[in-house]
């Protein structure tokens, strides 16, 4: 009797003590690591269709959690999406809808570019402010660009912020020194994405008894184009040793609001044209889009941004943190397909010109700066350990909004206000559903783009179809994505009806967000031209 009263007592104190580990690992809080990339397009990496960068980790994460292959940027500029991941709302709603501080206007423009916001209005709860606020420690290593005032990281809800540089692009380039402040010290030749890395990786080791958000945004791959010394070697002899790709390293796009059309045969004969060589492609008209993935040093820097990844990945898993924290890989907007045009007098040489085209978007159409799918359709990988599917793949729409829900819900969080209701969650797509009840994704862009030169309007993708919406001339294009995801069919005059239906919408949609509309510019001059 004695013996079973003692065995008893010793199981129920196994049992007791067991629970009550079971529980504490139940209830350990998971940590945060959104790790974004700049202008990488959804061609770009491996296992979206790339075939000549290399991303093996990239391709590894997709592997351990979901990959979505309708996942959007609400801008196809840096600063309005980055807005949009740290608010839950459309730029539009926030008055933030170009890069900061923004485009000027020039006399060749018909209207005038809207004023906007130079941050997110502080009266916002941000998700670093909610998690602050729930006991989390936050940080930004990397790229900010949501504000040049000295504290707006800290008024955000960031701990803290590295390196103080607004800007952007990195100030003096990819190679030490780099001229920003707190990445004063560094070795000769050391390059900044690993830089950033290792302090990633100090902020992970410094914070691994706490929960944390970690927003590691890297100033890559956005230009100048400066890759690895070691990698674009790599790369050149890649390049020597396949062979070449076919057909024409570029061609020339009209820009979609043009009212006089300029057919593929004519654009294509522009190019055997001198005058269309190098810079002078008569950019107010038309603009070079690159057709290969053929860019050694911009190679490197995908493939350094990639081993950047790897390194996260296995930090965590050496101090055991793997299986409790999110991991979410994402871009900010399209790739570089077409070089920055900001400004109209600029002259460079052809090679430096063809070098400042970085990638191919291919099979999508356009690239960062345009409404096409290849300056907004991104790649977007979410793990989330012991609760999302591994390996698996979401055709889904999906849009940066959504991301704070989808944080807040995974982490079993309410936002703090009534501010975060645009986005939607994506937590359903993450556990096997098909789909969310949601009825459209907007765009609104109330500006002139320096890259490519496209007209400001606005766009709406509603099920398979995709409306875009020009302001200058008030043409529309319409396009099945689901049957034509390079957008070369347009359908706005075969399908008058649909076409009125998503007008409607998307104005009733700028309606509701109180999204600002652009004026006719009282300078503007016809005679003028953008070349």
């Amino acid at each position: 009797m004695k013996t079973f009263i003692q065995l008893s007592v010793t199981l129920l104190y196994f049992l007791f003590f067991s629970n009550c580990t079971n529980n504490s690992i139940q209830m350990k809080i998971p940590n945060v690591i959104f790790f974004l990339v700049d202008d990488l397009g959804w061609s770009d990496v491996g296992c979206y269709g790339s075939k000549f960068y290399e991303t093996p980790n990239i391709d590894k994460l997709a592997n351990e959690g979901v990959r979505f292959t309708n996942a959007y940027s609400a801008c196809h500029v840096c600063s309005p999406t980055r807005a949009s991941i740290l608010t839950g709302k459309y730029p539009a709603s926030l008055n933030l809808t170009d890069w900061l501080p923004g485009r000027k206007d020039f006399p060749f423009q018909k209207l005038k570019n809207v004023e906007i916001n130079q941050h997110i209005p502080y009266d916002i709860s941000t998700l670093p402010k909610t998690l602050k606020n729930n006991g989390y420690k936050t940080a930004i290593i990397g790229k900010w660009h949501l504000g040049e005032d000295d504290d707006t990281t800290l008024k955000q809800g960031f701990d803290s912020h590295l390196p103080d540089w607004n800007k952007g692009w990195p100030k003096e380039g990819y190679y030490f020194p780099y001229g920003m402040k707190g990445l004063e010290v560094g070795d000769e030749g050391e390059y900044l994405t690993d830089r950033l890395t290792n302090e990633a990786i100090k902020y992970i080791e410094h914070n691994k008894e706490n929960p944390f958000f970690l927003y590691l945004s890297h100033f890559a791959v956005h230009d100048p184009i400066e890759g690895r010394k070691d990698l674009v070697k790599k790369y050149s002899n890649k390049l020597k040793q396949i062979d070449p790709p076919k057909g024409k390293p570029f061609i020339l796009e009209i820009n979609p609001d043009n009212k006089e059309s300029i057919t593929r045969i004519e654009l294509d004969s522009l190019l055997e044209n001198n005058k269309y060589k190098g810079y002078k492609i008569f950019s107010n008209e038309s603009v070079k889009i690159k057709q290969h993935q053929d860019n050694a040093d911009f190679a490197g820097m995908v493939e350094s941004m990639d081993e950047s990844l790897g390194r996260i990945m296995k930090k965590l898993k050496e101090l055991d943190l793997d299986q409790n924290t999110v991991v979410i890989f994402y871009s900010d907007n399209g790739g570089m397909s077409a070089a920055n045009f900001y400004f109209p007098d600029r002259e460079i040489s052809k090679q430096g010109i063809d070098k400042a085209f970085s990638t191919s978007n291919l099979p999508l159409r356009g690239g960062k700066g345009w409404m096409y799918e290849g300056g907004i359709r991104v790649p977007l990988i979410i793990k989330w350990p012991g609760k999302g599917l591994q390996g698996a793949v979401s055709n889904f729409p999906v849009t940066s909004p959504d991301f704070f829900p989808t944080i807040l819900e995974m982490l079993g969080l309410e936002a703090e206000n009534n501010n975060q209701k645009e986005g939607i969650s994506m937590v359903p797509l993450l556990k096997g559903e098909q789909k969310l009840e949601r009825e459209a994704i907007y765009w609104h862009f109330p500006h002139y783009s320096n890259h490519g030169n496209q007209s400001p309007g606005g766009a709406i993708r509603s099920g398979d179809y995709k409306l875009l919406e020009y302001f200058e001339n008030n043409t529309v294009q319409l396009f099945n994505l689901t049957e034509d995801p390079g957008e070369q069919n347009d359908l706005s005059t075969k399908e008058p009806e649909l076409v009125n239906k998503l007008r409607l919408l998307l104005t009733s949609w700028r309606k509701n967000v109180n999204a600002k509309m652009m004026l006719p510019n009282s300078e503007y001059d016809a005679s003028v031209k953008f070349d």
